[in-house]
């Protein structure tokens, strides 16, 4: 009978050690599974976020390049939103914000240096995607 009991024994040990390492390797796979889930939604927030930050507005019309581009806040606002990476977050609010905040004086005015600052967020956002 102690064989019996020990080839049991060793054998639910045996059966124990399988299931852990098992559930080690699903867990294993459902994370590498997200991270491969997180890079592509990052590749498609930047391809978007970069299309929309570098639209040409209409230079001949200030009025309509200020409400192109606080429609481009409002896009790349909902496009951090979906950021699943904080580094594209971060850089995508600062640019959302830039283009929130421009007003028909700084394209008037001022527009070189409102470009600048448009091309540094933009910059700042291109690196944050790669």
């Amino acid at each position: 009978m102690r064989v019996t009991t020990r080839l049991a024994t060793a054998a639910a040990t045996i059966a124990a050690v399988t299931a852990l390492t098992a559930c080690g390797s699903l867990q294993e796979a459902s994370d590498a599974a997200a991270a491969v889930a997180d890079t592509a939604s990052t590749v498609q927030v930047c391809t978007e976020a970069l299309s929309q930050a570098t639209a040409v507005f209409d230079p001949g019309s200030p009025e309509q390049a200020v409400d192109q581009a606080h429609s481009t806040a409002d896009r790349l606002s909902e496009l951090a939103a979906n950021a699943a990476d904080t580094t594209v977050n971060e850089a995508l609010t600062a640019l959302a914000t830039t283009m929130r905040e421009v007003t028909l004086d700084d394209l008037v005015l001022q527009p070189a240096a409102w470009l600048e600052d448009k091309a540094t967020r933009v910059a700042n956002l291109t690196a944050a995607c790669t």
